[in-house]
């Protein structure tokens, strides 16, 4: 790969607290300053519904998939408990220990590592997936999908959560900062709505197959 992988990574570093998060099920507060306008911005992330089961908007996107699934960014594992649940067979990667200790726990297949290191079946995999706002991840989103499609198949397709904000593209500075006031080293982040990632994907040979919402989420299908 000739993507270099950013300095820090989601979550990390300083007083951890989105590891501190997943194992007290907490809701962490994330917090992001716009490199473009120098406007603060916040968002909140509720760690405990990555906790827990798959909701009906995670169901229906999974139902709507073709496996081998990589989901991108599994945390703990939320998806990967679902997707095998459905019978698909899946793997999800996530650079924080933390959070693939508690998906290895739970017994299911995860790898620390980023999703711009070498991973296995590079090439091979039907569906890349992204959601919970992981075509942030590295805060480059062509960056993301040109590596999405170095790891799926000629038939594959990416499947990403959007910003509910359709124009939305901004690319952050961020950091996370729970209720306690412990704060994480700052880290490269996106945000993207439908309108702007069809040009995105446009521009690396890509076109939007199908865009829905559901449970007030915005997701969307991209393929070669």
């Amino acid at each position: 790969m000739s993507i270099a992988l950013p300095l820090n990574t989601f979550g990390s570093g300083g007083a951890e607290p989105y590891a501190v998060a997943l194992r007290r099920n907490d809701v962490v507060t994330l917090k992001l300053r716009d490199n473009d306008q120098g406007q603060a911005s916040k968002s909140t992330m509720d760690v405990a519904r990555w906790n827990a089961d798959a909701d009906e908007a995670d169901l229906t996107l999974l139902r709507s998939v073709t496996g081998p699934v990589l989901d991108i960014g599994c945390g703990p594992g939320r998806m990967v408990r679902a997707a095998m649940d459905l019978g698909l067979v899946v793997l999800g990667v996530d650079v924080s220990p933390t959070a693939i200790e508690i998906a290895t726990e739970a017994g299911l297949p995860v790898l620390e590592r980023s999703v711009f290191e070498a991973l296995p079946a590079e090439g091979q995999w039907q569906t890349a997936l992204l959601v919970d706002g992981n075509i942030g991840i590295g805060g480059d989103v062509s960056a993301m999908l040109a590596r999405c499609v170095e790891l799926l198949s000629p038939t594959g397709e990416i499947v990403v959560e959007l910003h509910d904000d359709a124009d939305r593209n901004s690319t952050y500075v961020g950091r996370l900062v729970d209720a306690r006031g412990g704060e994480s080293a700052t880290f490269p982040w996106a945000e993207i709505g439908l309108r702007p990632i069809v040009g995105i994907a446009a521009a690396l040979g890509l076109r939007l197959v199908q865009s829905w919402e559901l449970d007030g989420r915005t997701f969307c299908r991209i393929a070669r």
